[in-house]
């Protein structure tokens, strides 16, 4: 068996499961704001959803991600590329984004907890047009990798 392949398959499944919740926790979030008033039946509904999606799906998967990754860059750097790699520039816009990411990770679980605190600290219109960002960071992340791009 080839354990390098399986590792990486396994970040990638672990990536696929972080970038969804994290893109559908702020499209909650829009329901959320828009139909549940703080107090409500609905209300208290979408704070279990949305308190799950974090708990069950978005930190372990993103645990996960961070393991496999790790993992990946340990064979990298000893076995088959060498430390240089992590200095080249599509392995610096991965982990620009990786940083974007877990930032982005720590801004919905805090405005999890504000709207389960009865705040609505931002418009449906906000986490509707927010809700696409992990994508298009992995969309970066991902073509920076398998192209391996360079800019100097």
């Amino acid at each position: 068996m080839n354990w390098y392949d399986l590792l990486r398959g396994l970040h990638i499944i672990s990536v696929i499961a972080w970038m969804s919740g994290m893109m559908y926790l702020p499209r909650l979030f829009a329901y959320h704001t828009e139909t549940a008033p703080p107090g409500s039946e609905f209300d208290a509904h979408f704070k279990v959803w949305e308190l799950k999606l974090l708990r069950i799906i978005i930190n372990p998967a993103m645990a996960l991600t961070f393991v496999f990754g790790l993992g990946l860059i340990w064979v990298d750097g000893t076995e088959r590329l060498g430390w240089g790699f992590l200095l080249q520039t599509w392995m610096v816009v991965k982990i620009a984004g990786i940083v974007f990411l877990s930032a982005w990770h720590g801004f919905l679980s805090a405005a999890r907890r504000r709207i389960a605190a009865g705040e609505r600290p931002r418009t449906a219109k906000f986490w509707r047009a927010t809700n696409e960002l992990p994508f298009l960071a992995a969309v970066v992340m991902v073509l920076a990798v398998t192209l391996e791009f360079k800019f100097w």
